[in-house]
């Protein structure tokens, strides 16, 4: 069940969670017994929240020369079992109907591993490998924890696959530096940010594809409390297939900085009369912008920026 006042506090945990994670790949990297060889190809399977990580995690991989694909764990078509394919179940707490029958599919044949928060669950049984979230308990009903740590977790998949270096500790460190910075300064944007995006028709949220599971966990945060419409749509496709909303509605938006589009949709905006909100950088026409240590730097405004939303959602729900 879920409950507004548990996920505040969920939400407040984050940066003694990220702590414990950055601990733990101080400790080990939870992907060390993968064999040395890398795989032909990686599926990262999930619904929800565990989809919205794995699908920039999947577009990562593919950049640095990696086959790597996220699909909803509920497809009846994919790719088939191989024994060269590295396969990553994605649930929080092990028990996702739709991830076990996927997994389901490949075990056996595919290295199996689970990413979750139980490592006795059901989805850990059938695994060759479990790869513990660390996010811990999540009273509130809403992963949110999980989320951030399943992103990390992925890119910490990456680094160990050949992508990008990443420096996993130092990484969660910053992105606890940062989130305790938003926390502490929410009395300052937080109000505003509520003023901006209340309106009649909903929510709209944009981020550049690198870092898109931000808009889509963002909108998920709105709906999924305050039980109102929100929508995520990539910058620079929102000019292609959601600008034409901005002329018909109250059309209130939250924008993820980072898109070399930023401007093209702000000018939109600007000449639709809208409202939007910028997250990461300062863009002209803005409503309100909130800012915090690093978020110019991609990875840890990746694993950072969602608690606006968050903290937006645990507001509204709160006073519904």
């Amino acid at each position: 069940m879920t409950d507004a006042a548990r996920f505040l506090a969920d939400l407040e945990a984050k940066p003694a969670a990220l702590t414990e994670l950055g601990d733990a790949f101080r400790a080990a990297n939870p992907w060390d017994p993968l064999p040395a060889a890398a795989p032909r190809r990686v599926l990262l399977l999930g619904m929800g929240s565990s989809r919205y990580a794995a699908g920039v995690a999947a577009l990562h991989l593919r950049a640095a020369g990696i086959d790597g694909v996220a699909e909803y764990a509920s497809a009846e078509t994919g790719w088939p079992p191989d024994r060269g394919t590295l396969v990553v179940a994605i649930s929080a707490s092990g028990e996702s109907a739709e991830t076990m029958a996927a997994a389901e599919r490949h075990r056996g044949t595919s290295r199996l591993v689970a990413l979750t928060d139980r490592t006795e669950s059901t989805i850990a049984t059938m695994a060759d490998l479990v790869v513990p979230l660390h996010a811990g308990e999540e009273r509130g009903g809403v992963a949110c924890r999980s989320f951030q740590h399943t992103g990390l977790m992925l890119r910490a998949l990456e680094a160990r696959l050949g992508g990008r270096p990443a420096d996993l500790p130092a990484l969660c460190d910053r992105v606890a530096t940062a989130t305790v910075s938003l926390l502490a300064s929410r009395d300052d944007w937080l109000p505003l940010v509520g003023r901006a995006l209340d309106g009649p028709d909903g929510a709209y949220l944009m981020a550049p594809v690198e870092r898109l599971a931000s808009a889509e966990q963002g909108a998920l945060m709105i709906r999924e409390g305050p039980r109102r419409p929100a929508v995520a749509c990539e910058t620079g496709d929102w000019s292609h297939v959601d600008v034409y909303l901005a002329k018909t509605l109250d059309y209130r938006a939250l924008l993820f900085a980072g898109s070399r589009w930023d401007g093209q949709a702000a000018e939109w905006l600007r000449r639709r009369g809208s409202t939007f909100v910028a997250v990461g950088a300062d863009i002209p026409s803005a409503t309100a912008t909130v800012r915090y240590p690093g978020d110019l730097v991609p990875d840890v405004a990746a694993f950072t920026e969602i608690l606006v939303p968050e903290l937006l959602a645990a507001a509204w729900w709160a006073g519904a």
